[in-house]
């Protein structure tokens, strides 16, 4: 029984110690190569080239998310196209129909989130 996970040992045990050498590897040669003049320049935060107007931290309007959100299952419906696609053949008239359901179901939600305003920016 032990025999059947000696290989599963043998790989943690490598690649343990892969990565413990290539860690001290790098530690070792950066101190040795590398050339360190820190400076403050050097240790500001870099953001497009100048200093950032306001905190990194502030919240984002809520509509982005909405956005996003709404975006992703729409994205996620419109992919069940393809396998529909792929064997409209052997489903005929069924799955027209089914898709046909589908595709009234995913209009009615988008125009519903159009009325709603869920789409407009200010």
């Amino acid at each position: 029984m032990l025999a059947e996970y000696f290989p599963v040992l043998i790989f943690l045990v490598v690649s343990g110690a892969l990565g413990v050498v290539l860690l001290a590897t790098g530690g070792i040669l950066g101190k040795l190569l590398g050339e360190s003049a820190p400076d403050s320049e050097k240790n500001s935060p870099y953001e497009c080239g100048f200093e950032a107007f306001e905190d990194t931290r502030s919240k984002f309007d809520v509509r982005y998310y909405l956005v996003a959100i709404l975006f992703i299952i729409f994205d996620l419906e419109i992919a069940f196209f393809i396998p529909w696609a792929l064997v409209l053949d052997k489903l005929g008239v069924f799955g027209l129909i089914a898709m046909t359901i589908f595709v009234v179901e995913l209009v009615i939600g988008f125009f519903f989130i159009w009325k709603k305003g869920a789409l407009e920016w200010e």
